[in-house]
C-alpha cells in the first residue's frame, strides 16, 4: 500500500508551538495534506501521554487513530475531495545536551515506538533521570549515547533515528554542538541506527557526499510546531500500512518499501548558508573562508550553516548516490505558491486562506495537487498564475535567497510583470 508518513512533529506542550496543535488538528491537517500517518510527538509528556491514551485507541498492527467520539465533530470540516483515513504512531523528539571529549554536545534524537506499552517504559526512564514535565521535547543531560541503549531496552522494535543532522546548534552533525561522525556520537551501538533525518536545509544529494552515511536511509519529516507546518517535508512509503512495515522499510537494506522523500528545497532552511541574522550577513561557503568565518560587521564568528558543514565533512564528488538513496522531489507548501502567485507576502492573510481551501474543495489534498493534479484543473479551479508556479516548482525552476542563521529562505517564482503576462497570453490563447 502506498501511503505518506510525516513522523516528526510535537504537541502544545513543546516550547514555541501553536495552543491549538492537538490531536484533532493533526488529524485535521493531514486530510487537508493528503497525509495517511502523522507522528504525535512529544510522547514521554506526561499529560501529552494522557492525551493519547484518552483520545487514540489501535488499529492496525502499532498504529492508532483518533477515537470517533473526537473525530467526528472534525469531519464536518473536511472537505469531501480530502477525506482520507489518517492513523498516528507514537514518537517523541528528545534534547540530548552533555559533555563529550571535552565539548558541549547539543544533540536532538527521535525515538518511534510500536506500542503504548514500549512508550511508557521510556517515559518512566527519562523521568527518573531528568524533567519531562515542562517541555514536550524534553532536554536532559543525557548522552546520546544512553538514549539509545534506554530506547533498545525498552524495546527492540522501538527506532531510533538522529535528528535534522545538520542543524548547527543541535543535531549529530551539526557545527556548533555535533561530532564529525555518526560512530564518533554513537559508537558500538551505532549499527541499531538505520536512519537520519536531512532536516530542511539539507536534500538528499547533499548527504549523499558522504560515505559515512552510506549504511543510514535518508527520511525527511516537518518537525512541524503548528498543524499547518504539517507536512512540509515527508517520506512516501509502499509497504504494509503498519509499524511493522515502517520498520521494516527503514531497517532492512534490502527492503524498498520507503519510494520517495518530500523535501523543501534546502536552500529554503533556515540554516542553509553561513551568516549573522542581526547583522544581514549571508554568505555561501566560499565567502566564509574569505572572510576566515568572521562576520565583517561584528566581528564575531558567523553560524556555520549546513551547506558549509557538509562540505567540510565530504568525502565524495557531487552527483554519486549512496548505497541506500531513495528518489525525491522537491516541494513548495501550497499556501506560499498562492501567495507568490497573488504577489503577497506571506501565506497568513485572509485572501490566501479563502484560496487555499477554495482549492482543496475542487482539487483535493495539498499533496496530490502539489504533485499529481493536471495542470489544465489547476487552471480551471485556480487560474492560470498559480497553474504555472506548480509547474516551475515541478520543474525545479525557483529562485530562493538562501536561509541562513536561523531565518528562512525566501522563494521568487515570477519576475515583476510576469503574472500578467501570463493571464494575458492564457486569455488570448
Amino acid at each position: 500500500m502506498k501511503f505518506i508518513a510525516d513522523l516528526h512533529v510535537h504537541s502544545k506542550y513543546s516550547r514555541a508551538t501553536a495552543k491549538n496543535l492537538d490531536l484533532e488538528n493533526l488529524y485535521l491537517w493531514a486530510q487537508y495534506k493528503g497525509i495517511h500517518i502523522v507522528g504525535t510527538g512529544d510522547f514521554v509528556h506526561p499529560k501529552w501521554f494522557k492525551e493519547l491514551e484518552e483520545k487514540l485507541e489501535p488499529a492496525e498492527s502499532g498504529l492508532f487513530k483518533l477515537k470517533d467520539k473526537f473525530a467526528k465533530p472534525i469531519d464536518a470540516q473536511i472537505p469531501k475531495t480530502c477525506r482520507g483515513e489518517v492513523r498516528f504512531m507514537l514518537t517523541v523528539e528528545i534534547s540530548n545536551i552533555y559533555k563529550r571529549h571535552d565539548k558541549v554536545r547539543k544533540v536532538h534524537n527521535l525515538i518511534f515506538s510500536p506500542s503504548m506499552k514500549a512508550a511508557q517504559k521510556i517515559q518512566t526512564k527519562l523521568g527518573s533521570i531528568g524533567n519531562i514535565s515542562s517541555d514536550g521535547r524534553p532536554i536532559l543531560g543525557l548522552d546520546s549515547y544512553d538514549l539509545l541503549k534506554i530506547t533498545l531496552e525498552a524495546d527492540a522494535r522501538n527506532l531510533f533515528v538522529p535528528a535534522h543532522i545538520w542543524t548547527p546548534w543541535f543535531s549529530a552533525l551539526g557545527s556548533m554542538g555535533g561530532f564529525d561522525s555518526m560512530q564518533d556520537a554513537f559508537g558500538d551501538l551505532t549499527k541499531h541506527i538505520f536512519a537520519v533525518e536531512t532536516g530542511l536545509s539539507s536534500d538528499p544529494p547533499m548527504n549523499w557526499r558522504l560515505k559515512q552515511l552510506d549504511d543510514f536511509i535518508l527520511v525527511s519529516n516537518s518537525d512541524a510546531h503548528s498543524p499547518s507546518k504539517l507536512g512540509r517535508e515527508a517520506n512516501i512509503f509502499d509497504t504494509e500500512f503498519s509499524y511493522d512495515g515502517i520498520y521494516k522499510a527503514l531497517s532492512d537494506k534490502d527492503d524498498k518499501g520507503l519510494v520517495l522523500t518530500l523535501e523543501f528545497f534546502p536552500e529554503e532552511g533556515k540554516y542553509h548558508y553561513d551568516g549573522h541574522r542581526n547583522c544581514q550577513v549571508r554568505w555561501d561557503p566560499k565567502e566564509t573562508i574569505k572572510h576566515k568565518g568572521i562576520c565583517s560587521v561584528c566581528g564575531k564568528p558567523v553560524t556555520v550553516g549546513v551547506m558549509s558543514r557538509v562540505e567540510a565533512l565530504a568525502d565524495r564528488s557531487d552527483g554519486i548516490k549512496s548505497k541506500r538513496w531513495r528518489p525525491y522531489q522537491n516541494i513548495v507548501a501550497l499556501p506560499s505558491l498562492i501567495a507568490e502567485a497573488k504577489d503577497m507576502t506571506g501565506t497568513a492573510s485572509k485572501a490566501v486562506q479563502e484560496a487555499y481551501m477554495n482549492i482543496l474543495n475542487k482539487l483535493g489534498n495539498e499533496f496530490y495537487i502539489l504533485m499529481d493534479c493536471p495542470l489544465a484543473d489547476i487552471q480551471r479551479a485556480a487560474g492560470d498564475v498559480l497553474a504555472e508556479g506548480i509547474n516551475r516548482m515541478r520543474q525545479g525552476k525557483v529562485d530562493i535567497a538562501a536561509g541562513y542563521d536561523g531565518e528562512f529562505g525566501t522563494i521568487k517564482i515570477f519576475e515583476s510583470g510576469e503574472r500578467e503576462n501570463i493571464e494575458q497570453q492564457m486569455s488570448l490563447f
